[in-house]
Order: C-alpha cells, then sequence, then structure tokens
C-alpha cells in the first residue's frame, strides 16, 4: 500500500480508501459482505474509511461502527460529514454550531468511537456565517471530538473564506476538502479549486473517481436495464450517463486493454497522478472490488499513455490558475 499526507498534516492516508455510500447499510448489501469488504480492505493495507450521517440515512455509520470494533482503532482514519437534513426539524440541517454539535454527538454514537479522524463539512451553508460554522470545530477539536476538518464540494473562494475566518480567531484550519474528481468530471477541481489548494496545503480525498461505474467499462454497451442507474430516471443521471460519456469510457477501455490492465486501475492510476490528491475513495459491492481497485497502485502512466488519455477525453481546462507554492514556506495550520 501506499500511504500519503492528508494535506499539510502528518497523518498518513491510503492512496486507496474505502467509502461507504450507496453501500454500507443500505437495503441492498447484506452486514456480512460489509464486514468481509472491510476485512479485505484493511488486509490489504487500506487504513481510509469514509462516511457521512446521510449516507443510508445513519445506518451506513451504524455499518462502519459495528465492523471496526474488530479491529485497532488507533490504526485507522475514519471521517464522516454533516449538512444534510436528518429530519424534518429545520435545525437538522446546515452547518450552524447547533447542527454541527448535535451531527458529531450522532455520528460518535452510530460509530460507536470516541473521536472522528476527519470531519467534512458536506457542502458550503448559505444560510450560516462561516465563522460560527469555524468556530463550532474548533470547540469540538478541543474536546477531542475531531482530529481534523475540511470541506466537501466548496468553491475556492469558500474555502478561503473558511481559512480567513480560522485565521481570524486563531482556530485550526480545513485540511482537506472531498470533490467529485475523475477522468470525465474533471473541471471543478482542475478548473480554480487547485489556486487555493496549493495557496493553503490542502489535500484532496476524491470521491466517484470511477465516475459511477462508467470507468469500470460496465456501462460500455449502455445502460443495463436491471442496474440502479437505470432505475433512477432524473436528468442528473441522465447527463452521468451520457452517449459521449459512455463513448469516452469505451475508449478509455480499449487503452487500457492495450495496455494490459483494468480500466478501472487506469482511471484511478490516472486520478492519483494528480498533485494534491491524497486519497481516492472507492466503492466496493464484493471483497473482489477492493482487490482490483488495489491493481491501480501498480499502474505506470509513462507522457505517453497521458497524452494518449487526453486526446480520449479532451475536457482539459484550457487556462491554469495553480500557484507554485515553495515547500519550506507552506503557512502553519
Amino acid at each position: 500500500m501506499e500511504y500519503r499526507r492528508l494535506g499539510n498534516t502528518g497523518m498518513q492516508v491510503s492512496a486507496i480508501s474505502l467509502g461507504a455510500w450507496l453501500t454500507f447499510g443500505s437495503e441492498s448489501m447484506d452486514f456480512t459482505i460489509s464486514q468481509a469488504i472491510v476485512r479485505t480492505a484493511i488486509e490489504n493495507g487500506i487504513n481510509f474509511i469514509d462516511t457521512a450521517n446521510v449516507y443510508a440515512h445513519g445506518e451506513a455509520e451504524k455499518a462502519v461502527g459495528k465492523i471496526i470494533k474488530d479491529y485497532d482503532r488507533n490504526k485507522l482514519v475514519i471521517s464522516t460529514k454533516a449538512f444534510g437534513a436528518m429530519s424534518d426539524d429545520p435545525n437538522d440541517q446546515g452547518l450552524s454550531r447547533k447542527h454541527l454539535v448535535q451531527s458529531v454527538e450522532a455520528s460518535l454514537r452510530r460509530l460507536e468511537t470516541d473521536y472522528i479522524d476527519i470531519f467534512y463539512c458536506h457542502r458550503y451553508d448559505h444560510n450560516t456565517a462561516t465563522e460560527e460554522t469555524v468556530r463550532a470545530i474548533e470547540d469540538l477539536i478541543r474536546q477531542g471530538k475531531i482530529v481534523y476538518w475540511g470541506t466537501s464540494m466548496w468553491s475556492a473562494d469558500q474555502i478561503a473564506e473558511a481559512v480567513n475566518a480560522a485565521d481570524q480567531y486563531n482556530a485550526y484550519r480545513p485540511v482537506v476538502e472531498q470533490p467529485l474528481y475523475n477522468m470525465l468530471d474533471r473541471h471543478a477541481v482542475e478548473g480554480g479549486l487547485e489556486t487555493a489548494l496549493d495557496r493553503y496545503s490542502i489535500g484532496l480525498t476524491v470521491y466517484s473517481p470511477l465516475a459511477g461505474g462508467l470507468l469500470t467499462g460496465k456501462y460500455n454497451e449502455g445502460v443495463p436495464a436491471n442496474t440502479r442507474a437505470a432505475r433512477i430516471n432524473d436528468d442528473w443521471m441522465q447527463e452521468r450517463f451520457a452517449d459521449h460519456r459512455i463513448t469516452q469510457a469505451r475508449q478509455i477501455t480499449d487503452l487500457a486493454a492495450s495496455m494490459e490492465v483494468k480500466p478501472a486501475a487506469l482511471a484511478l492510476a490516472w486520478a492519483l497522478k494528480h498533485p494534491n490528491v491524497d486519497s481516492v475513495i472507492t466503492g466496493a459491492t464484493r471483497p473482489e472490488h477492493v482487490l482490483s481497485n488495489l491493481e491501480a497502485l501498480a499502474v505506470e502512466l509513462s507522457p505517453e499513455v497521458e497524452q494518449r488519455i487526453e486526446n480520449i477525453l479532451q475536457n482539459k481546462p484550457e487556462t491554469s490558475q495553480r500557484v507554485i507554492v515553495d515547500p519550506e514556506n507552506i503557512p502553519a495550520l
């Protein structure tokens, strides 16, 4: 396993991590299968497990909590999140001090643990002052309930706002952002977020690195009628599985075949190549999926292969906003 520092912290996370979204705690996955998946992950060096309070409406956290009791908690990095509504109570959502305190307490109970290694603000809250959010998290960190905190799907300006608020109140800065990032969805990261990441030494733990399964090749001939993608009929899903994206996925599969690697391994290796990415959060519905994802660590991307990928995707942002930061002059956390 390869381990990488989380942002500018001293904590190491596995380059391949395990996510609980859409799987753990859901009606479609038996608990014993979840146990087998986590066991396979940990036995193969994965130390980072990502979940959120809204995943399966708390059931994902409960499943993770039951499973990790069989392991040394201090050797694991467990993350969770809060923002989305957990009930019809108007205060049971967002990033207010009230909701954050209650959410962290509830997550700790469901996870059956004393602390959360990484706590994410799952979205930006336009109804709560960022300074309120930052100061609430600061209190939870000082109480020992959170070790590090970060954001998920925040813009560069929103991250800068959080950093400035933290500096103003001598509070802990966010150290990580969790965005959507993969071969087919790269603009949120490469289109401007990199500037804030470099300036504030913030790392990335990216979700959906396989574009919801598209980059595994299983949708190369279209969306099968018995899949989850076919059952969800909304504009977002139709956009995700648009013909041009399936065409690109098919071409990536062909390239992977010429390299004698799996398309998923190629896609994960590509995401891990980004200098700000500390970990790619992968899903699994069987233990074999974990082992398959780990094959990405052995994939080498030559300049020629990278250019062939760019020729297929043709979606690289035209201008780069990257700021090169001298490693000897990294801002203190």
